[in-house]
């Protein structure tokens, strides 16, 4: 496949942006965002689309990772924009019985949305990045982590730059924490300015080591709030949104091996405000909002098998 494809689908989900988007056990999940929706549920190989229970409160702006068959949410905010304030708690859905909870409680010192989240193969979950305020103020470069088995949370080093609407992963050890934006930059009322707060670099956790490095290759086109997804140890980020009105339909596709940036194949249709999961080599994106901010709200979904 050398280019992104539309999906024709029998049903649709539920139009919505800074969702989460997950896959397990061959299904995909589609949760959260602004208001409060009915999970949607994609089978790929009938691609069917049904629905599920919806989470009891608004949840949105985080990066959900996939837990010993539950959907785990760190980082992840509630309210309207532009004070929306982070959770107390952990959040998870069990598909299984199509059930939300709340998981381990979060250091009120350490609450935050918008924040890069993966799960290691220590068992441990990485929280890192963020914004304490909403759009508002207080970006933050905080490192943390959570044991989902036993609930304890540690603070670990910062990152080297404060970001936030910024994807996390991991390959080779390491955790790479890309794009994004210092959303607490903008300048007082005017919440324009935001936009314009990308960010070019990326930072990088060595696990084995325990120390932080910032790579000087920047990426390609600056952008808040895109997909991300890792095949063959390669990182791939998908769409975003900046300063201009339009939402972005690049894929940046980064080489941890040489440290450089290469283009792939633009996306059909501009997106940001949701995530990349992958799925048999493939990456998959649904939903998000077609320009900067919060419309219009999509409910496509497409696919791109990298060669």
């Amino acid at each position: 496949m050398t280019k992104w494809v539309t999906i024709e689908c029998d049903g649709a989900p539920h139009a919505r942006h800074e969702n989460g988007f997950a896959e397990l056990d061959g299904k995909f999940y589609l949760f959260g965002g602004r208001r409060i929706q009915p999970v949607d549920i994609f089978d790929p190989k009938t691609n069917t689309w049904t629905h599920a229970s919806p989470p009891p409160m608004e949840i949105h702006h985080f990066q959900p990772v996939v837990f010993q068959n539950e959907l785990w949410l760190l980082g992840t905010m509630t309210g309207i924009f532009p004070r929306e304030t982070p959770l107390e708690t952990a959040y998870i859905y069990s598909p299984k019985t199509d059930t939300w909870r709340e998981g381990p409680e979060i250091p009120a010192a350490r609450q935050r949305g918008g924040a890069g989240c993966v799960l290691h193969d220590d068992g441990w979950i990485y929280v890192v990045g963020g914004i304490v305020d909403g759009h508002h103020s207080g970006t933050q470069k905080w490192f943390d982590r959570l044991n989902p088995q036993t609930g304890e949370w540690e603070t670990l080093p910062d990152a080297p730059t404060k970001r936030d609407h910024a994807p996390a992963a991991i390959v080779d050890n390491k955790l790479y924490f890309l794009a994004g934006r210092e959303t607490g930059r903008h300048n007082g009322e005017n919440y324009n300015d935001l936009f314009f707060a990308t960010i070019p670099n990326i930072d990088v956790f060595d696990f084995t080591a325990g120390v932080w490095s910032t790579l000087e290759d920047s990426i390609l086109i600056q952008t808040a709030a895109g997909g991300l997804g890792v095949i063959g140890n390669k990182i791939y980020y998908v769409g975003g949104e900046a300063g201009r009105p339009e939402a972005f339909t690049e894929l940046q596709i980064f080489d941890p091996a040489s440290e450089k940036w290469s283009a792939g194949p633009a996306l059909n249709r501009a997106r940001h405000g949701t995530n990349v999961l992958v799925y048999n080599n493939a990456l998959w994106i649904a939903v998000g909002s077609g320009a900067r901010g919060g419309e219009p709200e999509l409910s496509s979904i497409e696919c791109y098998t990298p060669q």
